[in-house]
């Protein structure tokens, strides 16, 4: 298997929407919502996708101020998920890493998400990067109403990802 990450483009929505109502059902994302992020300004925002032998097999999404502050500036991670048949392939990891790398080239100092109460797999995920959990917003996914655990990450430039903890790339 080679996946490569790339910008996602429009072209990509219907494989993307595929995807979102498969993985999140009634919290789907709508392709205006994916449409109007990836329309909005590219300099805060960053939007790729998992591509597995010209097949998208994830998507992740990122909203970081442009610019770098005085003090630092945080990110949000907006969506990220990852067909259910390539689970467990290290495509979620290498989503995560290109967000995180690219908060830091941002000068972001910290990374906030929302992830489902019902959603152990993500959590351990961003609980193996060094995200923890803040927070709790009760009824944040809608229409369903499923609580959303909040987490937050500092970034340290130097040691964003388990693997480069770790001495690998």
């Amino acid at each position: 298997m080679t996946v490569t990450l790339r910008p996602l483009t429009e072209g990509d929505l219907p494989a993307v929407l595929v995807l979102e109502r498969e993985l999140f059902a009634e919290d789907a994302w709508t392709r205006e919502m994916f449409a109007a992020e990836i329309a909005g300004p590219a300099k805060g925002r960053f939007y790729l996708v998992a591509e597995d032998d010209g097949q998208v097999v994830g998507y992740t999404g990122l909203l970081a101020p442009a610019g770098r502050r005085p003090g630092g500036s945080q990110a949000d991670v907006l969506t990220m998920a990852v067909a259910t048949a390539h689970w467990g392939r290290g495509i979620g990891s290498a989503l995560l890493d290109a967000l995180l790398a690219e908060a830091a080239n941002r000068g972001c100092v910290e990374v906030f998400l929302e992830v489902r109460v019902d959603n152990p797999r993500a959590q351990g995920l961003y609980a193996k990067y060094g995200f923890s959990q803040i927070g709790l917003r009760r009824g944040y996914y809608q229409p369903s109403g499923t609580d959303a655990i909040v987490m937050r990450k500092p970034i340290d430039s130097a040691a964003s990802s388990p693997a480069s903890r770790e001495g690998r790339a």
